[in-house]
């Protein structure tokens, strides 16, 4: 006799990780939209002094690296969630949130996680596909938040059409939610975006109680290995909320450590910025010369079409040329791909690969 699962795991989807990791340096990792950047100075050196008391469990109440972030964005850090990575957060809502009976809005493609949250927890997902720039439709959204809605979730910039709205338009939207919904802004790309300024939108959290910023450590800080995300909370009891759902000691010392470390150089992420939206510019003007169409991108990736060719073919035809990116299909439109801005000269790789597979029969 086999053992027996809940309901649940059969309708959670399973999340559609890249490969790639043990092919070695040689291949291009555009896949993942990880950062080609190492980690910042300073950051390994608090990282190691961290693992001399590995001996010891982590600061559960994670109090250094909450205040840390409060002097970063004058912010109560008593109103700051720590995770492993933003994704813990996302999940901990979910469980805190959603039940049988209640509804989770979001639009799609989206982050990938997101179905999870409403299939683990037996909740009603509404979705609303993507407006035709593949930008979330926030009228859209708004007409379909009933009395049952808990949560709606906006991806700014969106994962994986690296889309973004202003953050006018953000604020007209959670202004005109009922405050009985908690609306998630997941901004794990945000400090891509030149279209406001990142740290303009933490006014949201302070005004409005309903509302969430979820960021994370893993994208322009170059700590994905080390699995730190946070929230700044516009209620505090979504802080206690998503801990108690947790199991205790989430967030371990050395990546506590190291994100602390990471928030000291704001002047790196600056540069880091400058220099993705550069390669990013360059990116999309080469896959425009291909005739390819292409979505615009506020993020460190690019979401865009593969032409005539069989998708699968492309991807298999760029394996062989050891550059990787990600399947469009797998995320949720066929004939497409996210490709991560890499570095410059892992940009020219990929740009000269895809031109020999999409100009001439694949």
């Amino acid at each position: 006799m086999a053992i027996e699962f809940t309901e649940k795991i059969r309708r959670i989807p399973v999340y559609p990780t890249a490969g790639g990791y043990s092919l070695g340096d040689e291949f291009a990792m555009l896949a993942s939209n990880e950062a080609p950047f190492g980690p910042m100075p300073g950051v390994v050196e608090a990282a190691t002094g961290a693992i001399q008391n590995a001996n010891r469990y982590p600061d559960p109440s994670n109090l250094s690296l909450r205040r840390a972030l409060a002097a970063r964005f004058d912010f109560m850090p008593e109103r700051i969630a720590i995770g492993a990575g933003s994704c813990d957060i996302l999940l901990s809502a979910a469980e805190a949130l959603l039940e049988p009976g209640a509804e989770v809005v979001y639009s799609w493609p989206s982050f990938s996680v997101y179905p999870q949250m409403a299939a683990a927890t037996g909740a009603r997902a509404v979705v609303v596909p993507l407006d035709e720039e593949d930008r979330y439709d926030l009228d859209a959204m708004l007409a379909e938040i009933t009395a049952a809605t808990r949560l709606v979730l906006l991806c700014n910039p969106n994962n994986p059409t690296g889309t973004a709205l202003p953050l006018d338009a953000i604020e007209a939207f959670v202004a005109a939610v009922p405050r009985h919904v908690c609306v998630i802004v997941d901004q794990a790309y945000g400090e891509f975006s030149v279209l406001d300024d990142p740290d303009a939108s933490v006014s949201l959290a302070r005004r409005y109680p309903n509302v969430v910023l979820l960021r994370t450590f893993s994208k322009v800080y170059g700590l994905a290995g080390m699995r730190v995300g946070y929230a700044l909370c516009g209620d505090e009891r979504f802080r206690v909320a998503v801990e108690q759902v947790r199991q205790p000691f989430f967030c371990n010392a050395v990546g506590q450590a190291a994100a602390e470390a990471a928030l000291l150089r704001q002047d790196v992420v600056t540069q880091r910025v400058e220099e993705t939206v550069a390669n990013r510019l360059e990116m999309e003007e080469g896959l425009r010369e291909m005739g390819l169409k292409v979505a615009e991108s506020q993020a460190n990736f690019i979401w865009h079409s593969l032409g005539d060719g069989d998708e699968q073919e492309i991807l298999d035809g760029l394996r062989e040329r050891k550059v990787l990116i990600r399947s469009g299909g797998a995320l949720g439109r066929a004939g497409w791909a996210r490709t991560t801005i890499g570095t410059a000269a892992e940009n020219r790789r990929f740009l000269a690969a895809l031109r020999e597979l999409v100009q001439q029969p694949v």
